[in-house]
């Protein structure tokens, strides 16, 4: 046992980054193993834009939950790459339209059965007597009611 694992509560960020980092690395490897050159960190855009098919900037960033700034990016990597190719709104000429490209959909085409693949050992993984996925939603709306910092004045003295 390492000290990150010895402190406790007080390492939670670090080793919910370490546990995403290791989700992120073995989720590529999968991807890779499938020959399908795809990035982890796409996932949620590409995503999104499947179910939902043509979103403004701010309406990606809002349903992932990034940043505006942090979405750009990703955006950015993923319409170089000719996934998705965006257009201006008709009716707001400053709003950017994002949809997926035909090479976008033949990427989800490919995909689609690894998730299942993903989702069922994902479900393994997480399957524990405190369910992982269970606790994040939890500890989300914790946060969502009040955040971290505004807790903190609760305990000042």
């Amino acid at each position: 046992m390492n000290i990150i694992d010895e402190i406790g509560i007080l390492a939670i960020s670090t080793r919910l980054q370490r546990l995403s980092e290791q989700l992120r690395k073995d989720g590529a490897l999968i991807y890779k193993s499938y020959d399908i050159d795809f990035e982890p960190k796409w996932f949620p855009i590409i995503y999104t834009l499947h179910i939902k098919e043509m979103l403004s900037v701010v309406e990606i960033a809002a349903e992932i939950g990034y940043s505006h700034p942090s979405t750009i990016s990703l955006l950015k990597e993923l319409e170089k790459l000719k996934i998705i190719s965006s257009k201006k709104d008709k009716l707001d000429e400053r709003k950017r339209l994002i949809v997926l490209t035909a090479k976008g959909k033949e990427l989800v085409v490919k995909m689609q059965p690894v998730w299942t693949v993903m989702k069922n050992a994902l479900h393994e993984i997480t399957d524990t007597q405190n369910n992982l996925l269970k606790a994040i939603e939890e500890t989300e709306q914790k946060l969502a009611s009040q955040g971290f910092f505004q807790r903190i004045s609760e305990f000042k003295s």
